[in-house]
């Protein structure tokens, strides 16, 4: 690792993982990068799960807070929750043993959005932190870091922290030098506007800057990024993504988006993946992308040349395309931009560059209200609210997609009102669908509902989500957006009553 770490000072802090580990005490508020499993820590946290695992064995009680980008992954997430260490976490979480954490009230969480966490951590919001645990790919020289496959919070976390452990991760290639924009936006009454005006400026460094003297731990991993792979798309989430095809197509036409398009989001899954390869095969050219996670269906699209430029704060790639990035890491460093959550989601530029967003939910309302995190009749977190809403507040289209029922078709996805409110009516453009799409955008409310009946329900909730619709218009006393309170949520068990089926 003597290539990776050319900075002496740092060469004399190397130790292993169980060594680092050993230097946080429990109570400790711990930022670690990773946004999505890609650039997360690899070793660090596993040993530290450990430690606290035989603390707890020892009957000692052993926690800490942890702070990330997004998700992270099996490595932060999955090792820490699993371990029963968690006392805390924010902003976004997607791990199976936190989930559990949080929904048994073990884990305060703080589901935030995620151009919120930076400014909220650097005003003392959530109080300080100790630790910041971040994966790099090396050190230069004069002490510079070189950031991995994600950014996210991880330039605010270095400043913030007492001390930093780094983990040089040798798996990662080299060529991400220079892949990275490192810019951090002054703090009120100090912010000045950001000069992005597209998303293949660059404005900061191509490396993260630290204090040697924070730095109190350097660990050597040779670790991919664990990200799950994709199953190609099944019909469901291929409909939908042709639903958008069209819309998309309709929109140039009728001269309301240019003829390579605007800017693109999407989230993650199928459906995102699925409208990126449909992209691929479409009549649009010189695309570009301005969003938080570049996925397999965008660095395809960067590779046949039909998208110019993606700016992105982490490379979220299945193992497949993970190595087809690394095969072709040269030739895409002009053409990929990795920099800070707090401009991939700032809403100043995602409104000035006027983006066409993409993100998926749990369930909308026949007004096109969209639930986005919440299950179990809105009491129990399923990931968190992540960067949706910092996209579509502030999107010159704004588009929500789901299969139009869940729990293998039991469950309507559309229902007369979400149990938990995300993203209200204002900030849903457009719905879609396997049925089809619905064009929200300067409907009055009962427009809306007569449209996401009619274009996005399945037929086999739809007359019954009618039926309500009707019985409201009459007997609600206000007119303006129907309802009857006292039966919203016990549409799905009327329905089971009513069709036999549980």
């Amino acid at each position: 690792m003597s290539d990776r770490i050319l900075n002496a000072s740092f060469r004399s802090k190397i130790m292993s993982a169980d060594e680092a580990a050993a230097l946080i005490s429990s109570g400790a508020a711990i930022g670690s990068s990773g946004f999505t499993p890609a650039g997360a820590p690899k070793a660090v946290p596993v040993a530290l799960a450990k430690r606290a695992a035989a603390a707890r064995e020892a009957g000692e009680d052993f926690k800490v807070g942890v702070w990330t980008g997004a998700s992270t992954g099996p490595s932060v997430d999955g090792a820490i929750a699993g371990a029963g260490a968690m006392s805390f976490r924010m902003p976004y979480q997607g791990d199976t043993n936190c989930r559990k954490g949080i929904n048994s009230g073990e884990i305060d969480y703080v589901d935030m959005h995620l151009s919120h966490a930076a400014p909220f951590a650097a005003a003392g919001f959530l109080g300080k932190l100790d630790y910041a645990i971040i994966e790099i790919v090396g050190v230069t020289e004069d002490g510079r870091l070189i950031p991995s496959t994600s950014v996210g919070n991880n330039a605010t976390w270095i400043d913030l922290a007492d001390k930093v452990i780094l983990e040089v991760n040798e798996f990662q290639t080299t060529d991400l030098e220079g892949m990275h924009d490192i810019y951090r936006p002054a703090m009120p009454p100090h912010r000045l506007p950001i000069p992005i005006v597209k998303p293949s400026d660059r404005i900061g460094e191509p490396c993260f800057r630290v204090d040697p003297k924070k730095v109190v731990a350097v660990v050597n991993t040779n670790a991919s990024d664990i990200c799950a792979p994709f199953t190609p798309a099944d019909q469901t989430s291929q409909t939908i993504a042709n639903n958008i095809l069209e819309f998309l197509t309709h929109e140039v036409k009728k001269g309301r988006l240019p003829q390579n398009l605007l800017p693109l989001q999407s989230g993650v899954g199928n459906v995102a993946n699925a409208v990126m390869a449909g992209l691929q095969h479409g009549a649009f050219e010189h695309l570009t992308a301005y969003t938080e996670v570049l996925q397999d269906g965008t660095l395809d699209l960067l590779l046949s040349g039909k998208l110019d430029c993606a700016s992105t704060t982490s490379l979220t790639f299945s193992p497949e395309a993970q190595a087809k990035f690394l095969a072709n890491s040269k030739a895409l460093k002009s053409k990929i931009i990795l920099r800070p959550q707090e401009l991939s989601n700032n809403p100043e530029l995602i409104r000035r560059m006027g983006l066409i967003t993409m993100n998926a939910l749990i369930e909308a309302d026949i007004y096109g209200n969209v639930n986005s995190t919440h299950i179990q009749q809105g009491t129990a977190m399923m990931n968190g609210i992540g960067g949706s809403g910092d996209f579509a507040r502030n999107a010159y289209i704004s588009m929500f997609m789901t299969p139009s029922t869940a729990k293998g078709g039991a469950i309507s996805c559309i229902m007369p009102m979400v149990t938990h409110v995300d993203h209200t009516e204002h900030d849903v453009h457009v719905l879609v669908t396997e049925q089809g799409l619905a064009d929200l955008r300067g409907l009055s409310p009962k427009k809306r509902a007569k449209l996401i009946i009619e274009n996005c329900a399945h037929p086999k909730f739809r007359p019954a989500l009618q039926e309500y619709y009707d019985r409201a218009l009459r007997l609600s006393p206000g007119k303006h957006t129907p309802h009857l309170l006292e039966e919203v949520y016990s549409f799905m068990p009327r329905w089971f009553a009513e069709h036999g089926e549980k």
